[in-house]
């Protein structure tokens, strides 16, 4: 079992023993940094629904307001205009047959692949590299698209896409410790608001059981959803 350092200790030392509110978790986490760099900011969420029913599958995406707070890597399958307004719209590498072979050779050096329609043909055969990532275009989340240029812009202005783990957990980045309470409040709530946005019309009970925040290094601090 990997042992935790010494500032990651203290800081579980004074971390909050039950839950809190949303806006005293982050503001712990602002209060004390686990790392020199400027971590992100994590929300994890348990769902009360049994994850082994495909109607219960959980995948979004949701536009931050304010952002990520990294720069999002972005590549578009696509030919003809599409890929002239991926290009246009600022997208890092755009391609079909050269990144498709490009990426069949295990590169995945990037945060959000796009594709059209008709390129979903070739894209579905990189399901096992793109899968297991978290990668493949789907048009639930936006990333399978005719509109490429406003896909693209979306991604990089701040879009997260979610999907619930085969344990019923639903882990989404919110921002960075250097943003300010308020905006990481207010990215979470967004998130929070898209994933409850998701639940199946069958799932009855308490649809999100318990959520915490932490930082890239930092402790998690559960969160009280009872507002």
């Amino acid at each position: 079992m990997a042992k935790h350092g010494k500032t990651y200790r203290q800081i579980k030392a004074k971390a909050p023993e039950g839950t809190v509110e949303l806006e005293a978790a982050l503001s712990f986490l602002k209060e004390n940094r686990a790392a020199k760099f400027d971590e992100t900011v994590e929300l994890g969420i348990r769902l009360g629904i049994d994850p082994r029913k495909s109607e219960n599958a959980i995948r979004g995406s949701v536009s931050l307001p304010h952002g990520t707070g990294k720069a999002v890597h972005v590549v578009v399958f696509a030919a003809g205009e599409a890929a002239e307004a991926a290009t246009a719209a600022g997208a890092d590498d755009v391609g079909m047959d050269d990144l498709i072979e490009k990426v069949k050779g295990g590169w995945t050096d990037f945060d959000v692949a796009i594709a059209t329609p008709d390129a979903m043909k070739e894209v579905r055969k990189l399901g096992r590299v793109l899968g297991p990532r978290g990668l493949m275009p789907n048009p639930k989340t936006g990333t399978v698209t005719d509109d490429t240029g406003a896909a693209v812009t979306a991604s990089k202005a701040g879009k997260v896409e979610f999907r619930m783990d085969r344990q019923g957990n639903v882990n989404v980045p919110v921002g960075k410790l250097s943003f300010d309470g308020a905006q990481l409040v207010e990215n979470t709530q967004a998130v929070l608001a898209a994933i409850r946005a998701e639940k199946p019309a069958s799932a009855k009970g308490l649809f999100i059981k318990n959520c915490s925040v932490s930082s890239t290094m930092g402790v998690g601090v559960r969160v009280d959803l009872a507002d």
